[in-house]
């Protein structure tokens, strides 16, 4: 049996079959597949080459280690001999490779939670149990991976610790009414512990959805609750009473504070008038004493009688009764026997006054021409 050997005129491969035909249309390919074979002893008088191997492994191995690839939502952190480096950004980057640089992808978007339930003492000793709920996010891959040994139970330690010393500080009413606020300078105390820990994350959101007295104690609790909103609707009744009424109070006060100042003008007015008439009737008076003591007089007397019914005197004291038409009685009657209506009588000194008379008893001749010239109480009336 005769062998094939290399070099020989035999048309076969080196394992004895016969040499593949090329198709035709794919001269291309076939080329790319013959040059590889060559390369790496695929035909050929040497058979394979193992360090031509041995040199594409380590090629592939150097491109898988320099290149890196970092997607948005990552951070990496290249170490140079076990010692930080720098940080990359999204994106394509080249470093040396293994062992002489590694890096450590760190998601630096993703939104983490930490919740739990811790009860608390409040400042007014009451205890409550607090729902905490945190949420946060890597923003310093450096400190996250060094700066303590585990971040995230770090920042479970520091929301407790900073829960406790917040509600602590403040009152039940405050904890129960006003979350809020609490959650609010709960989470910059909580983050201002983070950085000083160095644990490279980022507190986004703190709550406190619930909080609630143990169950031993909430009947009471609820008494007290019941209490406090009786007593809030009881002042909120009083304010609304005492907004309606306070108004009209202060209306009713305006009112008779502007009486009084209506009544203290017209009062000063009125006695600033009689002062100033009393000061004209004293200057008349020294000017004409007779005259104005007879207008004194007559005036008086008329204001005097405006109101009774009409008594006239004559010469002879005969008195005669005139009733005046709306003035008691039916307007026309005359006092006859049986009337029960006494009309006044008129003395003389009423009817005239007596005028200065001498101590002789003989008037002057100037008052008996004054008292001459009187007309009797039936000419006034005729007139």
């Amino acid at each position: 049996m005769a062998w094939n050997t290399p070099g020989s005129g035999n048309s076969g491969g080196p394992d004895g079959r016969p040499p593949r035909q090329r198709r035709p249309g794919n001269g291309g390919l076939e080329d790319v597949l013959d040059r590889l074979r060559g390369l790496f002893g695929g035909s050929g008088s040497g058979g394979p080459n193992i360090g031509r191997w041995v040199l594409l492994v380590v090629a592939l191995w150097l491109v898988f280690n320099t290149f890196v690839l970092v997607t948005e939502q990552e951070r990496g952190v290249v170490l140079r001999f076990g010692q930080y480096a720098r940080v990359l950004q999204p994106g394509p980057h080249l470093k040396l490779p293994w062992p002489l640089e590694r890096v450590t992808k760190v998601n630096a978007t993703a939104i983490k939670t930490f919740s739990t339930t811790v009860p608390v003492l409040t400042s007014d000793e009451n205890i409550v149990r607090v729902e905490i709920n945190v949420q946060y996010r890597v923003g310093e891959p450096q400190q996250y991976l060094f700066g303590t040994r585990d971040a995230d139970a770090m920042l479970g330690q520091a929301v407790l610790s900073t829960v406790r010393e917040q509600v602590g500080r403040s009152t039940l009413d405050t904890v129960l009414g006003a979350r809020g606020a609490l959650a609010v300078s709960a989470r910059e105390q909580l983050q201002a512990s983070l950085d000083a820990y160095r644990t490279g994350l980022v507190v986004t959101e703190l709550n406190l959805p619930n909080a609630r007295p143990p169950e031993e104690v909430k009947p009471a609790f609820d008494d007290v609750n019941s209490a406090q909103q009786d007593k809030d609707r009881l002042i909120s009744e009083a304010e609304a009473y005492a907004a309606q009424v306070v108004p009209e109070a202060r209306g009713h006060a305006a009112r008779i504070r502007n009486v009084a100042e209506g009544y203290n003008a017209a009062v000063v007015s009125r006695a600033e008038g009689d002062a100033d008439r009393f000061s004209m009737l004293v200057d008349a008076y020294q000017d004409a004493p007779e005259v104005t003591r007879k207008r004194l007089w007559l005036e008086t007397v008329e204001q005097v009688m405006a109101g009774n019914r009409k008594v006239v005197g004559g010469d002879s004291r005969q008195l005669i009764y005139v009733p005046m038409s709306g003035q008691g009685g039916s307007g026309g009657s005359a006092t006859g026997p049986g009337s029960d209506i006494t009309p006044p009588m008129l003395t003389p000194q009423l009817l005239g006054p007596e005028v200065n008379s001498s101590p002789s008893g003989t008037a002057p001749a100037s008052n008996r021409d004054d008292r001459a010239a009187r007309p009797t109480g039936r000419d006034e009336v005729t007139r």
